[in-house]
């Protein structure tokens, strides 16, 4: 089913995704992002359409986007524990504390992309994760991948990691960094292109897709660094569990049959899909002599050194979680890149 706006929608500052439905079971959606982001045109309107073809048109969903429920990603978790809304899109990393065993899926490992490393996840998830998603009924959780680092100083080798003021795209990451040589600076993703044009940071690792409107971060960078290790951030559609509970067992069985790994796919895909839409873009803009930025593939000798680099500072991070009292953090780290 196609996204559309509703005048009656419009005019009440919400965003509807739903068929005419005039009984049933709508579900109430808040998300910070703005409705032509892809977790919404894509992810969403894929669990919509299931959601309505399954239910003949019972279960149905109203979209709040653009933070109209509560603005960024911080509170997003909290507010579908909460029942602000019956589903909430947010990141994980925004509130790390809640999710340390997930927050290990971020790291750079054995997985290529986004895809991979959610397939990888949820191999594991119950075993290892589930247990911090408890206040809520899990709809999704996917792992974008962060494979490009925009820069103002080329960071395509260890040499030139070396003393960078690089943003990570998640805190976790900095014992990583660090064992590059870098130097982590912890910024919010929306303020990477006043950072990067003020000098404050040397580059920031990214989505592929940031690099063209409407973030353009290639007005403000000089290079664009593809190749390097990957790292994730997960990202969850999560709902309400009493609102989950208050359905029919009909509904409920709707849900957990496109739940989980189902949702998860069309989630990270999403994203991956974005990607594949700017490399595109980007092979134009190179055709036409317009790319703001200098493309760069890092060789394969280098990112091996970076690799190496990277694997000094997972100790770092196994100390750490043990003295937050979690012993098994390497274990978990292995088993997501067997």
């Amino acid at each position: 089913m196609n996204l559309r706006f509703k005048l009656a929608a419009i005019l009440a500052g919400s965003l509807s995704i739903s068929a005419n439905a005039v009984s049933g079971e709508e579900l109430s959606v808040a998300t910070f992002v703005p409705p032509s982001h892809e977790t919404i045109t894509g992810a969403l309107a894929w669990f919509e359409n299931e959601l309505t073809s399954r239910s003949n048109g019972e279960l149905t969903l109203k979209v709040y986007a653009a933070g109209q429920l509560g603005a960024g990603p911080t509170q997003q978790y909290k507010r579908a524990v909460e029942g602000v809304a019956d589903i909430t899109f947010g990141i994980a990393a925004s509130t790390p504390t809640l999710f340390p065993k997930t927050m290990l899926a971020i790291l750079p490992g054995k997985a290529l992309d986004g895809p991979d490393s959610t397939r990888r996840m949820w191999t594991v998830f119950d075993k290892y994760m589930a247990d911090e998603w408890s206040d809520v009924k899990v709809l999704a959780v996917g792992n974008p991948a962060g494979g490009m680092i925009i820069a103002t100083k080329d960071v395509s080798t260890i040499e030139g990691m070396r003393g960078a003021k690089i943003v990570p795209w998640a805190a976790i990451t900095t014992p990583v960094l660090q064992g590059m040589g870098a130097v982590p600076v912890q910024l919010d993703p929306t303020e990477h292109y006043t950072a990067l044009s003020t000098g404050t940071i040397d580059a920031a690792i990214s989505s592929i897709n940031n690099i063209m409107p409407p973030w353009n971060l290639d007005e403000v960078a000089n290079y664009a660094v593809v190749n390097t290790p990957a790292t994730f951030n997960p990202v969850f559609y999560v709902m309400n569990k009493e609102r989950y509970e208050s359905l029919s067992a009909k509904h409920q069985k709707i849900i957990d049959e496109i739940s989980g790994m189902p949702f998860s796919m069309q989630l990270v895909q999403a994203f991956h899909d974005a990607d594949e839409v700017a490399l595109k873009w980007k092979d134009e803009k190179i055709a036409a002599g317009e790319l703001n930025v200098e493309w760069i593939v890092t060789s394969d000798r280098e990112r091996a050194k970076m690799e190496a680099a990277a694997a000094a500072g997972m100790e770092a991070i196994y100390s750490d979680y043990a003295d937050r009292g979690i012993q098994n953090a390497q274990t978990i780290y292995e088993a997501l890149n067997k």
